[in-house]
């Protein structure tokens, strides 16, 4: 059901910003999650919004939130309920791929919202950017980040974003407590794309791969040793992606010396002359702020800074 891709927009679209008691629609697009319904639906609500639970969220088929055919009903139901004012994922796992060349984009273009999830939900964030044309959000689930008990700027973050509280020319804070690291020095202003280094890699050579071009490239991942996380950026190097770049925020790289990764990034992007930061606390790891997939961005890597160039909801 693919339709053919939005290359035409210098940035994505904004979506509607999330109205105060709205409601918020919760689908399983990849794996399964035991899921305490009292609990979620109260939590949604002390902070006003009502919760809708689609039906894949209390199915299980294996390593899959339901069938194939479960998720997508779920997925093109929360994009065309009109009651529904943003989408979050339960969990990431891995599902999300399969459904990419069965989703109506269509739809998605006619009914856009904030749409939210991390990790396998990459595979959506780079289908919905190519083929929808609207911003979506890199950001917490609901299961183990925002019920998990992650700290206060993962639930601040994420709201902020979805009620419109950045324009453009906001500096998306970084918490102190975590330094950043420069790893090349200078300015770039493009397009905010990609995830899950490992999903953008896998998504290479069919019509979901990430277009690179003039781009700030995010990227993080789990539970991947650094010869991987070497292999993953040769991958996309040797694909002409990195050549592609206007600058990369590298967010958490969960399990990997950060001084070992230092050095592997600075032999991947120094040959490039692009800036590079690392160390955004997004990602596999607490806090997991969230970060506005397709919007244009200015990345300061010297100064440590990501500025929306451009609205990403509206109010």
């Amino acid at each position: 059901m693919t339709t053919q891709p939005i290359e035409t927009l210098l940035a994505h679209l904004p979506v509607p910003a999330l109205l105060p008691e709205g409601q918020i629609g919760l689908i399983a697009p990849a794996g399964p999650a035991a899921l305490d319904v009292d609990k979620a639906v109260q939590w949604m609500r002390a902070r006003g919004y009502a919760l809708r639970i689609f039906p894949g969220v209390g199915e299980a088929d294996g390593y899959l939130a339901g069938s194939d055919e479960v998720r997508l009903q779920d997925l093109h139901a929360a994009f065309a309920d009109k009651a529904i004012g943003a989408i979050l994922c339960l969990r990431g796992g891995y599902g999300s791929p399969r459904l990419l060349d069965r989703i109506d984009y269509d739809l998605l273009r006619r009914n856009p919202k904030p749409f939210i999830g991390y990790s396998d939900i990459t595979a959506l964030h780079l289908a919905i950017h190519r083929y929808a044309g609207f911003v979506t959000f890199h950001g917490p689930m609901l299961n183990a980040d925002l019920l998990g008990g992650k700290q206060a700027p993962t639930e601040a973050s994420l709201f902020g974003m979805l009620r419109g509280q950045f324009k453009a020319g906001s500096v998306l804070a970084h918490p102190v407590a975590y330094p950043l690291n420069t790893i090349e020095p200078g300015i770039a202003c493009g397009q905010l794309l990609g995830g899950n280094l490992s999903m953008i890699a896998a998504t290479m050579g069919t019509p979901y791969e990430i277009n690179a071009q003039d781009v700030i490239l995010f990227i993080e991942d789990i539970n991947e040793p650094l010869y991987r996380i070497d292999r993953l950026l040769t991958h996309l190097r040797l694909a002409g992606k990195l050549q592609q770049l206007r600058g990369v925020l590298v967010g958490d790289v969960a399990g990997v010396d950060p001084e070992a990764l230092a050095r592997l990034l600075k032999q991947t992007f120094a040959p490039l002359r692009i800036p590079v930061l690392a160390g955004w606390r997004s990602g596999h790891c607490d806090p997991n702020l969230t970060l506005p997939l397709g919007a244009l961005v200015r990345l300061d890597a010297g100064e440590q800074q990501l500025v929306l160039e451009q609205d990403v909801v509206l109010r």
